[in-house]
């Protein structure tokens, strides 16, 4: 088996199958880019805001009790508040 079957095995047990993932995650990010204020969101925002999306795709699709995925969420999150509140990052 090579080293992207393993990953792709892997990431399969822990997140669900792409397809469904990817499904979710695209109907989400799509609801979201109808919202009044999409456009107005600075690139930061918007990226964060997609990735946070992708890691809820990833939760509801596969293992809600992988704290990683949590965290990443939270960071996305924090990325935004520190440039908002003038930190570095």
């Amino acid at each position: 088996m090579t080293d992207v079957s393993k990953t792709l095995n892997a990431r399969n047990e822990r997140y669900g199958t792409f397809s469904v993932q990817a499904a979710i995650s695209q109907t989400l990010k799509n609801f979201m880019r109808q919202s009044p204020n999409w456009d107005s969101l600075d690139p930061d925002m918007a990226e964060a805001l997609d990735m946070i999306q992708h890691k809820v795709a990833r939760i509801l699709n596969g293992d809600p009790r992988y704290a990683d995925s949590w965290h990443d969420i939270a960071g996305y999150a924090a990325l935004v508040d520190k440039r908002l509140n003038g930190d570095s990052v």
